[in-house]
């Protein structure tokens, strides 16, 4: 049996994962809702395994820490998930509870992931990873999370700059405290 790989990411309606230039957003960019913080503890509550980049790991360890004890409750359980961190210039042990660092190619190790686990994969964030594993056909969801906020002058990280053409088919959909929307897609490289 083949695991499930979703690619999920949070994005502004503009398609950035991220904001700099020291602005005010604050996380989920100040618009995180009661519905939507449920909903996503729900969802990391559910047993799978977390796949990230080198670099979303060393932003989440800069930003989480590897302690649980000053986190909130999906941070906390994000942490706590069994990790592979694929990268070709970390090195373990690692300073994240349950994570461990595969090195090679994304494609290689996540194809091996998804014929061998038992559970469903999730990556949160990677982006160049991510592209790179949906053109390779190994994505099997992506869930964008898109908050009502517009970032042209401070986004960074567009999340499918560079990528490839993709079709998507919509499986789900939801809105979060009025505003928030999540949007789950089956992707297939277009043409």
């Amino acid at each position: 049996m083949t695991a499930t790989y979703t690619f999920d990411v949070v994005s502004t309606i503009d398609g950035f994962g991220s904001y700099g230039g020291g602005g005010d957003w604050g996380g989920y960019w100040g618009k995180q809702g009661p519905e939507f913080l449920d909903h996503r503890l729900a969802q990391y509550e559910a047993e799978q395994r977390m796949v990230l980049g080198a670099h979303t790991y060393r932003e989440f360890v800069e930003l989480l820490g590897a302690s649980t004890d000053e986190l909130d409750p999906i941070n906390a359980r994000m942490v706590n998930l069994p990790t592979t961190v694929v990268s070709t210039t970390l090195q373990g042990p690692l300073d994240w509870p349950n994570a461990a660092v595969v090195s090679g190619d994304a494609v290689d190790i996540v194809a091996r992931l998804k014929e061998e686990s038992d559970v469903p994969l999730r990556s949160h964030g990677s982006l160049s990873m991510n592209r790179a594993l949906m053109a390779a056909g190994l994505v099997d969801r992506v869930q964008v999370t898109l908050f009502p906020v517009i970032s042209g002058q401070t986004g960074t990280d567009p999340i499918f700059a560079g990528s490839a053409d993709f079709d998507l088919e919509l499986l789900e959909s939801w809105t979060f405290d009025g505003h928030t929307q999540e949007l789950t897609y089956r992707p297939t490289v277009h043409g």
